[in-house]
């Protein structure tokens, strides 16, 4: 992608680094490889915590050693071999970034992907937890099996979350292939 237009992973990380501070919490939706909680974990530093949620025990392994071979104390995270759909259920708020990177784990089974009715009760458990200025940001790939249904339902759904939420909307146009695009909510505040 032209430099000037970063990918929206890379946007995602510019736009939450403003937003966190040292000792925060912060959570990884979709775990993955562990490269969005590593930012995280860098963000908020030693003093803060990062939760990360996968449903696959593959990328709780490849996160932990990522994390290990970064040197981030292990007190500094928390791997949760679950569904982002229970993030309510082991993190209280508040929680100042949510990151959600959709589809499927790269490196593993392409069958295994988030599904949309996943997604939004995640997204419901996230609003609920996020503080007053802090962030949720979403990238979807439309361009696998499934993915175009997702990333219009979570379009739509971002689209009706009314006046307590800024939210954008950012993507690449006129592209050969389906582009990832980056759903990006902030919680209104006192100076948002």
């Amino acid at each position: 992608m032209h430099p000037f237009f970063p990918r929206p992973t890379q946007l995602a990380q510019n736009w939450i680094a403003q937003i966190l501070r040292p000792g925060d919490v912060a959570i990884d939706a979709t775990l993955g490889n562990g490269n969005d909680a590593l930012f995280l974990a860098r963000c908020v530093g030693p003093n803060g915590k990062v939760h990360g949620f996968d449903v696959q025990a593959a990328a709780l392994c490849t996160s932990t050693e990522l994390f290990e071979k970064n040197q981030i104390p292990q007190d500094q995270y928390s791997w949760h071999l679950l569904s982002h759909t229970e993030m309510q259920q082991v993190v209280t708020a508040p929680v100042r970034a949510v990151m959600f990177n959709l589809g499927y784990l790269p490196r593993e089974d392409h069958n295994v992907i988030t599904q949309s009715t996943e997604t939004l009760l995640a997204l419901e458990a996230a609003c609920s937890l996020i503080d007053r200025g802090g962030i949720i940001t979403i990238v979807c790939y439309p361009g696998h099996a499934g993915g175009d249904a997702e990333t219009a339902e979570v379009i739509a759904w971002a689209d009706k979350q009314g006046a307590a939420w800024h939210v954008v909307v950012y993507e690449k146009r006129a592209t050969l292939r389906k582009a990832p695009i980056l759903i990006a909510m902030q919680k209104k505040g006192a100076d948002t």
